[in-house]
């Protein structure tokens, strides 16, 4: 795996062959993430606004009266303001390209990096649902990697520190892309043990959701 920030000391050629499919390449899938569930899935808005909406109900019984209930609500929706413009900048900042090679991510709000994922790196990758067809997709690496999790996030899976899983966040039809990305692995690794040559039918691989 790859990572670049277009701050560094990279040549032209480099930062292209590094940020965009080459000629040899082609693109299956392109997408980024959904912003309204970006922020109630990676930035918790929902879980805000709900302990917000606690305290002001429990306000007039602390004695904060309807002044505290009200100065309470304001400061909930000045929070809720500011988690969704920042998932609106997340995913506005945030491209996800898969390739028959590799899948790349170009991520950052304050500073523009891209992390490139060999498709034989990827070793599993985990769907969960967040609500209609909208979901996430955890990728397990092979080998070593070395971009950490504040690197990633918010496109890491939550919670694995030590072990940095890349994370394909709030995704519209995830499931087609589960799909979609477990074929051109599948295709990828066969082709590079020389099971089949390039463009044959592939047998398509069972998917299966797994909790992120």
């Amino acid at each position: 795996m790859t990572e670049a920030r277009r701050s560094t000391g990279l040549s032209p050629a480099q930062i292209d062959t590094l940020w965009r499919p080459q000629g040899d390449e082609t693109v299956l899938w392109r997408g980024r993430p959904d912003a309204l569930v970006l922020a109630r899935t990676a930035f918790h808005a929902r879980i805000v606004a709900v302990y917000f909406l606690v305290l002001a109900a429990s306000a007039p019984l602390i004695g904060g009266g309807f002044t505290g209930a009200l100065a309470t609500i304001a400061g909930g929706v000045l929070a809720l303001a500011t988690l969704h413009g920042l998932a609106y900048a997340a995913a506005r900042s945030t491209t996800y390209i898969l390739t028959d090679r590799r899948l790349i991510l170009r991520i950052g709000m304050a500073i523009e990096k891209t992390v490139n994922l060999p498709l034989r790196q990827i070793g599993a990758a985990h769907l969960s649902h967040s609500g209609g067809s909208y979901g996430e997709i955890a990728l397990e690496l092979q080998g070593r990697h070395s971009v950490g999790y504040l690197l990633l996030w918010p496109h890491a899976r939550p919670w694995h520190l030590t072990r940095p899983q890349p994370m394909l966040r709030a995704l519209p039809d995830a499931a087609n892309v589960a799909e979609q990305l477990a074929l051109a692995v599948v295709a990828h690794k066969a082709i590079a043990r020389g099971d089949r040559p390039h463009g044959a039918p592939i047998a398509r691989p069972a998917m299966a959701g797994a909790p992120a």
